[in-house]
């Protein structure tokens, strides 16, 4: 078994892939130790285990409570399948990640996210989370106890259901624009950032910046970047390729779940060969660690594909790159060379070195440079011995990034 990326070939002897709760509890309760893989959309062995536990074939349950401002929904469900459910029933989420097709547990559990300085993480939807513990035991965390547990890289136990806050549904519409120069990136670098619900920059640190995608929500300001100019056709965020699998643009409005994300999800998404690594910085660090990044640009460009620079909004969450920070990401979707990429990464992590960057915890990163600071470390390591006292859900990949 590989992950979506084909860079890791997981070392499990065995897979099981329980149908229900009460195979699951089965499986759990007879395991030394396991790690639960989702839709495998991780690019370094943080879900590696002797033994895999796929849910796939688990029911993809969506239950709206009745008041409508909250969902349950079942770990392995993707966010495609369940924003279908609620634009259906008049709801919606905050934000979606680039990718529709990932599953809503590993995307809480590894704090990924989409984009917007008002926009948190999608793990910050979360308003309960059911945990299936090692000794079989199904129990709810809620309140402020989730601080510490939703971003769990696995490591608690089996997420086998989520309580999400949900909000009416809405329209949207998204804008390419290109031809933006690096100068008036810098200048109107907040303008820029924030013109638009969702805004995210795509480069390869050429001449000019690139593209950014803006998705407005229906009834705000229009669209406008001081000097850039929509793009006359579909565009795929990176040069070149079939734009055909990307969500609608062009200004045209449908509903949030088709233009939130980047692609499609009725298609295969993105290209899928690849190794992706991300860092976020604090807002403030902004655009001093894009400008250290173009100034070695040329040291990675051989094994790159394209950056995406995004902001997201600070938050409580223990192991989220957010805590206590707004942040702007940088996104690097790297060739699946990966003695190429480890030397780009090199390079990244040295030239973000003094704006203390914090490392996407699913991606490529040096394993001493996760950017959580002791304290958290350890409360983490501690959260993790109080729910899992035999440590069947800890991995190898944890001791190195962890201990």
């Amino acid at each position: 078994m590989q992950n979506w990326g084909g860079n890791i070939e997981f070392r499990a002897s065995t897979v099981h892939r329980p149908a229900t709760i009460d195979e699951l509890q089965e499986v759990v309760v007879r395991s030394r130790t396991a790690r639960v893989v989702g839709t495998r959309h991780s690019f370094n062995r943080i879900a590696d285990d002797d033994t895999l536990i796929d849910l796939s074939m688990m029911p993809a349950d969506v239950v709206i409570d009745p008041d409508g401002s909250t969902v349950l929904v079942s770990g392995n469900a993707s966010y495609g399948h369940l924003a279908a459910e609620l634009h259906q029933n008049g709801l919606a989420l905050h934000n979606l990640a680039s990718l529709p097709h990932i599953s809503i547990g590993g995307a809480v559990a590894t704090a990924t996210h989409g984009s917007g300085v008002a926009n948190g993480n999608l793990a910050t939807a979360v308003r309960g989370m059911e945990i299936l513990r090692s000794n079989g035991e199904i129990r709810w965390v809620r309140g402020h106890d989730l601080h510490d547990a939703v971003v769990h890289l696995g490591a608690l136990g089996v997420a086998t259901r989520l309580e999400l806050a949900v909000e009416p549904t809405y329209n949207i519409s998204q804008i390419v624009f290109e031809g933006l120069t690096w100068g008036d990136f810098f200048d109107g670098f907040s303008e820029i950032m924030t013109s638009a619900m969702s805004v995210s920059v795509f480069t390869t640190w050429g001449p000019t910046v690139g593209q950014v995608w803006a998705k407005q929500r229906s009834g705000a300001d229009p669209i406008e970047i001081a000097g850039a100019t929509p793009a006359p056709e579909h565009r795929h965020p990176i040069p070149g390729h079939d734009a055909s699998n990307c969500t609608q643009q062009l200004g045209l409005v449908g509903p949030w779940h088709e233009r939130l994300p980047h692609f499609r999800m009725g298609f295969a998404p993105s290209g899928g060969d690849e190794i992706q690594s991300e860092w976020h910085v604090s807002a403030s660090d902004g655009t001093a660690a894009i400008g250290a990044l173009q100034a070695v640009a040329d040291q990675f460009s051989e094994v790159l594909m394209v950056s995406e620079i995004r902001t997201v909004d600070a938050d409580r969450l223990l192991l989220s790159p957010q805590f206590d920070q707004e942040t702007v990401s940088l996104h690097f979707t790297w060739m699946n060379r990966p003695r190429g990429v480890a030397e780009a990464v090199d390079v990244v992590e040295a030239a973000l070195a003094p704006f203390a960057p914090r490392a996407h915890l699913g991606k490529v990163f040096s394993s001493t440079r996760t950017g959580i600071d002791p304290a958290r470390r350890q409360r983490f390591v501690d959260v993790c011995r109080e729910w899992d006292p035999i440590q069947m859900f800890w991995n190898q990949w944890l001791e190195d990034n962890f201990c």
